[in-house]
Parts: C-alpha cells; structure tokens; sequence
C-alpha cells in the first residue's frame, strides 16, 4: 500500500510559478512510475506529466516548456515545477503511483493522493 500527501497548491497569478510535492510513504517509489493529473471544474481528469521508475520524463502537450516533473527517491518525494502558469491551469492536481509502468491515464493509477488544488488568476 502507497499513501500519497500533495503540497504546493495556491493561488497565483498569470505567469507565476508553483512546486507541487507529493510525499509517498508505505513503500520506497523506486520501483513506481510516478504521475501527476489534473481535474479542473466539471471536467475528467487528465494526465499532466510523469516520472518513470527509472526517471524517464514525459508531458502532455500543453505543459511541455512549463512544467517540470523530477524525483528524489531517497526523500520518496515527486515534484511538480509549473511555470508560466496560466488561468487554463486552474484546477485540483493529483499525484499518482504504479508499478513501474507509466500511468497515462486514470484507469492505469494504483495509487492515488488526496489532490492539491491550484488557482490561478488572469
């Protein structure tokens, strides 16, 4: 069992910058693949960024150039860098854990955290 604690959300202006962190604790992350989602008002949640096992990035088109997605498995932490945030980001983010495989879309997630919500002004 993996439990996931986020941090990092508040309110920001337009081209503002957050980091989210998601602490895991239960088991080590080394061999978990790691992602982050996100779920604006009446909307499904949809895939942002993740974080292979073995530290292979890979991002949904349109944070590619914004958000940074990195890990540091001896703290069993994944972080989430958002820059030049825009209104369109304006929704609960979510991190996410599976074994090994990335997760890409939610039906794929073992684990899930409680989200973090993240607001940003224009």
């Amino acid at each position: 069992q993996v439990q996931l604690v986020e941090s990092g959300g508040g309110l920001v202006q337009a081209g503002g910058s957050l980091r989210l962190s998601c602490a895991a604790s239960g088991r080590t992350l080394s061999t978990y693949s790691m992602s982050w989602f996100y779920q604006a008002p009446g909307k499904e949640r949809e895939f942002v960024a993740a974080s292979s096992w073995s530290g292979a990035t890979t991002y949904a088109d349109f944070v590619k150039g914004r958000f940074t997605v990195s890990r540091d498995n001896a703290k069993n932490t994944v972080y989430l860098q958002m820059n030049k945030l825009k209104p369109e980001d304006t929704a609960v983010y979510y991190c996410a854990a599976r074994r090994v495989v990335v997760a890409d879309t939610p039906d794929e997630v073992d684990y899930w955290g409680q989200g973090t919500r993240v607001a940003v002004s224009s």
